[in-house]
């Protein structure tokens, strides 16, 4: 399919043709959301920790007798029951990665890729590239290309100047073509990709 490019200066840039494949596959909402729940979970850092009974520090002498008082048995003060005693079936520091097939993390990036074109919110830019790295500047450029929240992925390398000039916005990321994924691409209302991207995403999706 055949899609405008357009520059920082919001003028026409040419034309760019987009693979079918990559860009216009069915859109698959169940393969959205396991992907996203796949990259969710392996950004958790499960570090996250309780002391069970055997690990609260106190005494280990009987708190009262076994009978005579009418009280309930009890052998530690540690126990959960207790103030300061353990706790009961707690997290405990462990990796929460999840598997997930090669093929389904491709289809749904082409998923997600041709869910932004679908909705007309695919922006194909010629570069990413400052003169200098003015934020003011980002500013006006991006109100008046009507770009809110957006992702724009670049080629291999971001520009400097664009980088300092973006990372002020607030709802503006910017992604080399190595770290384009599809939680990034749909928490954001616009995905702006340059050609470079384009090119690097259809070789590596096709």
């Amino acid at each position: 399919m055949k899609c405008k490019v357009v520059s920082l200066d919001n003028k026409a840039a040419g034309d760019v043709d987009l693979a079918d494949e990559v860009f216009a596959a069915p859109v698959r909402r169940d393969i959205l959301a396991r992907m996203v729940n796949y990259q969710r979970a392996r950004r958790r850092a499960g570090t996250h920790k309780t002391k069970n009974m055997a690990e609260v520090q106190g005494t280990t002498a009987k708190p009262w007798r076994q009978k005579g008082l009418g009280r309930a048995r009890a052998g530690t003060v540690r126990a959960v029951q207790f103030r300061g005693g353990g706790t009961v079936f707690g997290p405990v520091v462990r990796s929460h990665n999840q598997k997930l097939p090669k093929k389904v993390r491709r289809m749904a990036m082409r998923c997600a890729l041709s869910a932004k074109q679908a909705e007309g919110k695919l922006v194909i830019l010629k570069e990413a590239k400052l003169k200098a790295p003015k934020t003011k500047d980002l500013i006006d450029k991006l109100a008046k290309l009507g770009w809110g929240k957006a992702l724009i992925v670049a080629g291999a390398e971001i520009d400097e100047n664009f980088a300092r000039a973006a990372r002020n916005i607030p709802g503006v990321d910017v992604l080399p073509i190595a770290g384009a994924n599809v939680y990034d691409i749909l928490r954001r209302d616009t995905l702006v990709l340059t050609t470079e991207a384009v090119e690097v995403l259809e070789a590596r999706l096709k």
